[in-house]
């Protein structure tokens, strides 16, 4: 049964069981927050979405406290905006104030609501805290505990959706601070490096190792694609910084995208952080074929169609040449590399796997499928390997 309450003198419905915040929503009112996600449990740890209701002794957390039939709740109250002014200026207190540099200025959660809230940063003569920045050796991860304000975003999206449980509060009172297991390096508490705790860092306390200094969300273009890893086929957002800024159109990041229909914040190190591979030099391009099944050879370099390339390493390595000879200088011979165009080297491939069935038969040949192809593409491979290479000897290098 839907209950009915009133919400800033609005008559609001949600249904049983729902929370004031969770109301407030739905009837499009706001209540800030730092410690709660939809995707995550409730916690009340921040205090910031404090409200007054009506019969209560005391303000009580929206993210936490459920509905009722005639609930009156006042969001806006005068004792809720200042404890939440309090709660803010208290976290700003022991926060660094480096937002000029800080890796997530213009995504910063604490940035935002103390901008909303018109909170300037306190006179504060006590103590502060002092952790060693990025202390541990995890390649993708950046730790800063100076940042963190135990909200335990981290600790509950590591526990409840990956299920890792790596995070966790140590310490009592001012020296309570964020660590993995038992106060260890984060790949000896078990650690996927999937940075789920990332995602969901409201702040710049865990940021992406990899991306530091390449651009920050004013400066990037999100573009949504699907990972080429493997089968399940999640979404994420790739950040690419444009040209225009002088860094090449470059991908800079992987972002979790909330509305992804398959995986939703949900990504693995591969998702995550395996884009290097995009830019990488060492990547080819275009196909490398042998002089001795080619055609012309000469006579393509010198008209500047095809190049020579002597070894696939110095390809890599972006090592190229053209006129009549290797880029050291000797001779083409049979086993130099052509780089070619795609149509002379799938006729190349072509000829070469009729040749051997029509002399050894179908079996001659195996196949194995890659899982960065999707669906329809290891279809057609498939197809192609049973009809036209008269063979079964097919196999796919994952098992999803």
């Amino acid at each position: 049964m839907p209950v009915t309450l009133t919400i800033n003198n609005r008559t609001c419905s949600a249904p049983d069981g729902a929370t004031i915040l969770e109301a407030a929503r739905l009837a499009g009112i706001e209540i800030p927050t730092l410690c709660h996600h939809p995707d995550l449990s409730n916690v009340g740890a921040c205090r910031m979405c404090v409200v007054s209701v009506k019969g209560a002794r005391a303000l009580q957390t929206a993210c936490t406290t459920p509905v009722a039939e005639g609930m009156v709740v006042d969001t806006m109250s005068e004792d809720a905006v200042a404890t939440r002014k309090f709660v803010l200026q208290m976290l700003l207190t022991d926060h660094p104030n480096d937002c000029m540099g800080c890796e997530v200025a213009g995504d910063c959660e604490l940035q935002d609501l103390v901008y909303d809230h018109g909170v300037q940063w306190p006179e504060h003569t006590g103590l502060r805290h002092h952790w060693p920045v990025d202390p541990d050796p995890n390649p993708f991860i950046f730790i800063d505990r100076n940042k963190c304000i135990l909200c335990s975003r981290c600790i509950r999206a590591c526990g409840e959706i990956q299920n890792r449980d790596v995070w966790s509060f140590a310490q009592r009172g001012f020296q309570t601070k964020l660590v993995a297991g038992a106060d260890e390096m984060m790949l000896d508490a078990r650690c996927e490096s999937c940075g789920q705790c990332v995602a969901y860092c409201p702040v710049g306390a865990l940021t992406d190792k990899m991306s530091r200094g390449k651009g920050r969300v004013n400066q990037v273009e999100k573009v949504r694609t699907t990972c080429s890893y493997c089968g399940v086929g999640c979404n994420f957002d790739l950040n690419i910084r444009d040209t225009s800024t002088g860094a090449g159109g470059k991908i800079v990041r992987v972002t979790s995208a909330h509305d992804a229909p398959v995986n939703g914040m949900a990504l693995c190190v591969k998702g995550r952080y395996g884009y290097d591979y995009v830019h990488n030099p060492e990547r080819l391009t275009r196909p490398l074929v042998r002089a001795k099944w080619l055609n012309g050879v000469e006579e393509k370099v010198d008209s500047h169609q095809w190049t020579v390339i002597s070894t696939a390493e110095k390809r890599r390595s972006g090592v190229q040449t053209s006129g009549n000879g290797t880029d050291d200088g000797s001779p083409i011979t049979d086993d130099t590399f052509i780089e070619t165009d795609w149509d002379t080297a799938l006729d190349v491939v072509a000829g070469k796997f009729a040749a051997e069935k029509m002399a050894h038969g179908g079996d001659a040949f195996a196949v194995l499928a890659s899982a960065k192809c999707t669906n329809e593409e290891n279809f057609l491979f498939a197809k192609l390997t049973r009809q036209l290479l008269s063979t079964n000897s097919i196999d796919h290098c994952a098992r999803l």
